[in-house]
């Protein structure tokens, strides 16, 4: 893969008809919008689209989608990541045959501890499975919710063995010493992309390729100019962006995406979410309202 995919992605929410189906017009309508107010790329079925609430079915379905739409020409990542190792390639492989830029692949996180050893055997045999495809592949690290954390070793040896593919890193650990160790580490050959919004002004100094983030669904604007001015962009932006961010954070993420898209857009379907996660209520809804405020997304 020759394509240089960087910048701020946003990772997109997935809005759900009344069967649990994705419903695909509210997802474009989003996916555009997105686009159009600044984001460089979009990172689907990632942990913001609920992708592992789905059923492979429900996925696949939503990746055919999106590959036979407009978006095709934008940069695209999916999440193909499961517990099983077939059912990662299935997606994988369907992500390099819809002509997907980049997938973004969780460990298998049920079966732990896991050796440096038994995840390169996993990936070897992910990315043995699209060898003659042109597709990135690029490692989600999130050990919050995976129990996982990707050792600077292990992504050593996986560049090693498959230099055309090993791509970069998507580092959801909050843990910015992890994240500016595998940037110094790695340099050019391996992208790594935080999480958030809120390292963005630092990504010249350290060497961040962009953010793929959840909270960019409404922050685009904002973030877009720290990406883009973040030699030139002011304090006050900074700390608003990072202000923003840090609300939206504070409570349920998903909820609180599906919710702000929710105001933007006018429709209540926004809000439905799959179990076990739940739409947001009281205080934590009053919190959002003002950040729907502050953003100028209320109607």
């Amino acid at each position: 893969m020759d394509k240089k995919i960087s910048g701020v992605f946003a990772a997109v929410p997935t809005p759900f008809d009344e069967n649990d189906e994705p419903a695909i017009d509210l997802f474009m309508e989003h996916c555009h919008w997105v686009l159009d107010n600044g984001c460089d790329g979009l990172n689907v079925l990632g942990s913001t689209g609920e992708a592992n609430s789905q059923s492979g079915r429900s996925r696949a379905g939503l990746m055919r989608a999106v590959a036979q739409s407009s978006l095709a020409d934008s940069a695209l990542m999916v999440g193909t990541g499961t517990p099983s190792l077939h059912d990662t390639i299935d997606l994988t492989v369907l992500a390099a045959e819809s002509g997907f830029d980049a997938a973004l692949v969780l460990p298998p996180y049920y079966y732990k501890p896991l050796s440096d050893d038994s995840l390169f055997n996993y990936f070897s045999r992910v990315i043995a499975s699209i060898s003659k495809y042109d597709l990135g592949i690029y490692l989600y690290n999130f050990p919050q919710m995976c129990g996982v954390t990707f050792s600077t070793e292990l992504v050593a040896r996986l560049l090693d063995a498959f230099p055309h593919h090993m791509k970069g890193m998507k580092d959801s650990s909050g843990d910015m010493t992890y994240t500016n160790t595998m940037t110094a580490t790695f340099g050019d050959s391996f992208d790594v992309f935080p999480g958030s919004e809120r390292p963005l002004p630092d990504a010249g100094k350290f060497g961040y390729a962009g953010c793929i983030s959840a909270s960019v669904n409404a922050t685009a604007v904002l973030a877009a100019k720290v990406w883009r001015e973040r030699d030139t962009v002011s304090d006050a932006e900074i700390d608003e962006l990072r202000a923003l961010r840090m609300s939206i954070e504070s409570v349920q993420m998903v909820a609180a995406v599906k919710s702000l898209v929710s105001i933007r857009t006018g429709r209540d379907e926004w809000r439905r979410i799959l179990p076990p996660l739940m739409e947001l209520s009281g205080e934590d809804q009053q919190m959002i309202d003002a950040v729907a405020d502050r953003l100028g997304l209320s109607r």
